[in-house]
């Protein structure tokens, strides 16, 4: 085979593969000596049907198919070789002439690539980009301290109704300010007076103790007939049909109550003996936060990075036609139209992509296994946290992540991320950070006012 390149421009250029004979000869009697085996031509038994038969019944279509994948092939070994940076995928050149299968032996295919542009990316002192750095606050703190108060606590018998309470007893359909014998009945009924939208309603129960009768109205005292129909146990549509008051005899009273701060909480928390005191449980509970904290400002200025790199290198000359060309081609859900409105946004990551690619090379930055591995233990720490659940021990950690590692798409997207990290831990450390700190409240109120997410 023989390769010849043509630039049209700095953006694109043409490639020609030319194919002869020789090339594709020995591939093609190969492919009919072993097709011969199993064809199935009428008059013949399999493997008895004549060479010559079968490449006059069949040769031209196995010689298409021969060079098709010896030019496939040979495109790409020649842009690998000569270290060719492409965008896309080459295309077969508009208007070009269709090959003469039936009539020739040696062949032209041209094909267009798009050249991605050639830059170097110069970083230093000299570039500043602003890194905000998050405060924890004593609020933040003791909101956590809340959380984990309310979720490690436990429930308690008591006498006496109060909002928050779960109350058991069974229910009785009224009518005429008496039980009716005929009505509904509900026999351990369970509700919960701070879910009821009617105040009056809620007041009822507040206060009551076992042994208490009350009389109140469903249709009243819920918000909708799905909170009506789960306490009665029956259908929505018969929940819809309910009116009448109902009686409840109250025979239990269950009460939540938060865990105690003491040694029991932090054990369970950040695993036995990891905190022994408060203020070591105040200050593990401010490095979690401030470790979710940093990886927020850590996206923070991975948008920043971008912006500012992106406006420094805006001049890249781009082959917009062909990659326009391209992106049709390859996807047959979007149109002229749509591509036109997402174009835009296309080069610019495609922009911030090439700015990571020239990175990366000229620092000679990777990502190995380990960094994969240590990206999907992140991520399931992140998970875990997002739960409350912290300080759990590495097996398990490592065990959800090589869970999530299993799926080929999600491992693909741990390595984009981790050398993302990597390159942004570049930029990092080699530019001039312009450090502010910041509240969360008002982090966030950023993010809301410019629409980052």
């Amino acid at each position: 085979m023989k390769f010849v390149r043509k630039d049209l421009d700095q953006t694109k250029a043409v490639i020609t593969v030319s194919v002869t004979k020789d090339d594709y000869n020995e591939n093609v009697e190969k492919y009919i000596r072993n097709y011969r085996k199993k064809a199935n031509v009428p008059g013949f038994r399999p493997g008895n049907v004549p060479v010559g038969l079968i490449k006059k019944l069949y040769g031209k279509a196995i010689v298409a198919e021969e060079v098709n994948k010896l030019v496939s092939d040979g495109l790409f070994g020649y842009v690998k070789e000569n270290n060719i940076k492409f965008l896309g995928e080459p295309l077969p050149v508009e208007n070009h002439h269709d090959v003469d299968f039936e009539n020739s032996e040696d062949f032209d295919f041209d094909f267009e690539i798009g050249l991605a542009p050639q830059f170097d990316v110069d970083l230093s002192k000299s570039d500043k980009i602003t890194y905000y750095n998050i405060k924890v606050s004593e609020q933040m703190i003791d909101n956590q301290v809340k959380s984990y108060t309310s979720r490690f606590g436990k429930y308690t018998q008591v006498d006496v109704v109060e909002e928050n309470d779960m109350v058991k007893g069974e229910l009785l359909e009224m009518a005429n300010g008496k039980v009716n014998e005929d009505g509904l009945k509900v026999k351990d009924a369970v509700l919960t007076p701070a879910y009821m939208k009617n105040a009056d309603q809620k007041a009822l129960f507040v206060g009551k103790k076992i042994g208490d009768k009350v009389v109140f109205n469903p249709q009243v005292a819920y918000e909708n007939e799905v909170e009506i129909s789960s306490m009665l146990k029956i259908s929505k549509d018969e929940a819809k049909k309910i009116t009448s008051d109902f009686m409840m005899q109250i025979e239990g009273i269950t009460r939540y109550e938060e865990g105690e701060i003491n040694q029991e909480l932090f054990d369970k928390v950040f695993g036995e003996g990891a905190v022994t005191s408060e203020n070591e449980f105040r200050q593990k509970i401010a490095e979690s936060i401030k470790e979710n904290l940093t990886a927020d400002s850590d996206y923070k200025f991975g948008i920043d990075a971008q912006a500012a790199l992106s406006a420094k290198y805006n001049d890249l000359k781009f082959p917009d036609k062909f990659l326009k060309r391209w992106l049709l081609y390859s996807n047959e859900n979007m149109t002229s139209e749509s591509l036109e409105e997402d174009y835009p946004r296309m080069i610019k990551d495609l922009t911030w992509h090439l700015i990571k690619d020239k990175i990366a090379d000229a620092n000679g930055i990777k990502v190995e296994t380990a960094d994969v591995q240590e990206y999907a233990k992140k991520v399931a720490k992140s998970q875990f946290a997002q739960y409350g659940m912290v300080g759990l021990e590495d097996s398990i950690i490592e065990n959800y992540a090589k869970d999530l590692m299993k799926k080929e798409e999600t491992v693909k997207n741990f390595v984009d991320r981790a050398m993302e990290e990597k390159v942004l831990d570049y930029i990092k450390g080699t530019v001039k950070l312009n450090e502010k700190e910041i509240s969360v409240e008002d982090f966030n109120k950023m993010f809301q006012e410019t629409g980052e997410n």
